[in-house]
This record gives C-alpha cells, sequence and structure tokens, in this order.
C-alpha cells in the first residue's frame, strides 16, 4: 500500500475513530441510565452520576452519527477531564493505578473530534455538503 493510499483513507478513518469511540462512550451511559447491558447501577435522578449518564447517552449518540458532532464533543470531552480530577486522581497520582486511563483517553479523543470535525461518513459533513 502507498502512502498516498493511506492518505486517501485518513479521512474515513477519522469517521471510523469517531463512531467507535462514540459506541463505547454510549455504553457507559446506557448501562448508568438504561442498566443495559446489566451490571450498571442505576443513579438517582438529577445526581452527579445520573448527569454523567445523561451525557454519554446523548453525547455519544451524537458523536455516533456526527450530529453536531464539535459541540458535543467540546462538552464530554469536558466531563472526562473533570471526571478524571474527581473520580480518579484523588485515588493516586498515577493513571494506570487511579483507574483513569480510560477517562484521559475520551478526553483526548474528543477534543481531538472538536478540532479534526466528524469526517466524511457522518450527518455533520452530509448537511454541510463538504464530503
Amino acid at each position: 500500500m502507498t502512502l498516498n493510499t493511506l492518505d486517501a483513507w485518513a479521512p474515513r478513518m477519522l469517521s471510523v475513530l469517531r463512531i467507535m469511540t462514540g459506541l463505547l462512550f454510549l455504553e457507559h451511559g446506557m448501562q448508568k441510565l438504561l442498566s443495559f447491558p446489566p451490571g450498571g447501577s442505576h443513579p438517582a435522578f438529577l445526581s452527579l452520576p445520573w448527569f454523567s449518564g445523561f451525557l454519554e447517552l446523548v453525547g455519544g449518540a451524537l458523536i455516533v452519527l456526527g450530529l453536531f458532532t464539535r459541540p458535543a464533543a467540546f462538552v464530554v470531552a469536558g466531563e472526562m477531564a473533570v471526571a478524571y480530577f474527581m473520580a480518579h486522581a484523588p485515588r493516586n497520582f498515577f493513571p494506570v493505578n487511579n483507574g483513569g486511563d480510560g477517562a484521559i483517553l475520551y478526553c483526548f479523543i474528543f477534543l481531538y473530534l472538536v478540532f479534526a470535525g466528524p469526517g466524511p461518513w457522518s450527518v455533520d459533513a452530509r448537511r454541510s455538503g463538504r464530503y
């Protein structure tokens, strides 16, 4: 495979990264709010964990679809930064020891999407006529 072929696929792979990250993030919200897949807690309505689940459910769905991707990614990147510093960082300085590596990865992938956009396979791209 030549470098030109790989470069041609870069925008599509941005869409794949967005979709897969959004699906994994959506799963966290579904588990918190809808108890699916089983195993999550069911937080009290309007509690901080409930708002977290709501942002994960709605933000994850918007990111999967590529609809309002940049603002949705900005909000959930912020949520993940707050989650890291509130829930993980107090446990231990090192992310591998405090369980916060997932929150950090989500935060930076979403921050990347704020600047890179959704890629060609998205509702945003379709609406803008760019691809």
